[in-house]
């Protein structure tokens, strides 16, 4: 009873400062906020939120899961073999300090300026954090239970699935959390060039039409979009780490 009080409780909190703070503004950049919810109903309607929001989820969801297929794939085979991590670590390095946003205008130049471009560019942030972690998590595997796996003759893809991607399936949760945020960070950012739909777009063409409350209400459906990714995300890996953290509360309890 305690925990679902406590989740409310903070964002209940800010919003409630938030409501407080901009009564009464008259400024032009900081409406208040119930002007915010009163204009929100108007304008995402169920026809704005199939033209709009439905793509940006899309393009988030396919970049997403073509890096997290990549990541994994890639990690597994780099974290599992000590020269070929010695050969791909420079490039990774050097790869992953380049941000994201700033490889748009290349891909705009070979994918053109449609929905292709906006899954790559999400694709290329969300990979980094997955192959990065995947790569640590598999060099981690105990050596014991991988040697207890060879002596029962559990090899091939027997020992990649059940041992391997399982002992470093915490880790890889934690890049796919990580490259989630990332994700949806991107997907406003490329659906700022050159687009003619999604969440960065309209929020993009509220700022520019000056229609600021309108323009604060795609904040907020990003907010909730970001929330309601979270929850999902913590239900798909506590079912698919249960084991996991049932090992964890068992050592919390056991003296």
């Amino acid at each position: 009873m305690l925990r679902p009080l406590l989740v409310v409780a903070l964002p209940a909190l800010l919003v409630s400062a938030w409501w407080v703070a901009s009564d009464g503004s008259t400024a032009v950049y900081w409406p208040p906020l119930r002007t915010i919810l009163k204009t929100f109903p108007d304008v995402w309607t169920g026809e704005r939120l199939r033209t709009d929001v439905l793509p940006s989820v899309l393009r988030l969801l396919a970049g997403y899961a073509s890096a997290a297929v990549a990541g994994v794939a890639l990690g597994t085979v780099i974290g599992s073999y000590r020269r070929v991590r010695a050969f791909c670590e420079p490039a990774l390095e050097f790869l992953r300090a380049v941000p994201p946003p700033v490889l748009v205008p290349v891909i705009m130049l070979f994918a053109g300026i449609g929905d292709t471009m906006k899954i790559v560019v999400i694709a290329s942030g969300c990979l980094w954090p997955v192959l990065l972690n995947t790569v640590e998590g598999v060099r981690a595997v105990d050596s014991v239970m991988a040697e207890t796996a060879r002596s029962y003759g559990v090899t091939g893809a027997a020992r990649l699935r059940h041992v391997v991607l399982r002992s470093a399936s915490p880790q890889i949760f934690a890049g796919l959390r990580q490259a989630l945020s990332i994700g949806l960070i991107l997907m406003v950012i490329s659906e700022m060039f050159a687009a003619s739909n999604g969440l960065g777009f309209a929020i993009v063409q509220f700022q520019r039409g000056f229609a600021i409350p309108d323009m604060w209400t795609g904040i907020l459906v990003l907010g909730l979009l970001g929330l309601l990714l979270s929850v999902v995300f913590q239900f798909v890996e506590r079912r698919a780490l249960g084991w996991y953290h049932g090992l964890r509360e068992s050592s919390r309890r056991s003296p």
